[in-house]
């Protein structure tokens, strides 16, 4: 599958950002799909997560409460809705997508098989 994240941008801190990644080339409804981010110097790491379906979404500590995770079967979409933004949020922002029905939702950058090219996210204080 191919992935197409978009979306980043320059923003205020408070603000809010919606990235999208949109897929191509098998069936999305079979995998489930997956926010991770990345800073200079650090590791990629998980951002938010989401079942096939769309029923089971799952978040970093640091993502609860501020950022939504949703998908448009129909669209070939998956959303990053981030809200109450801040300067720790700066980062490139990837898309990811695996097959995944049951047990721990996969949230290790290994795990993955398909990835978007990111999309840079830059929240000013």
């Amino acid at each position: 599958v191919q992935l197409q994240a978009s979306g980043g941008g320059l923003v205020q801190a408070g603000g809010s950002l919606r990235l999208s990644c949109a897929a191509s080339g098998r069936i999305f409804s079979d995998y489930a799909m997956t926010w991770f981010r990345q800073t200079p110097g650090k590791e990629r790491e998980f951002v938010a997560g989401i079942s096939w379906s769309g029923g089971r979404t799952y978040y970093a500590d640091s993502a609860k409460g501020r950022f939504t995770i949703s998908r448009d079967n129909a669209k070939n979409t998956v959303y990053l809705q981030m809200d109450s933004l801040k300067p720790e949020d700066t980062a490139v922002y990837y898309c990811a997508a695996r097959r995944w029905n049951s047990g721990p939702y996969p949230s290790r950058t290994n795990e993955y098989d398909f990835w978007g090219q990111g999309t840079q996210v830059t929240v000013s204080s």
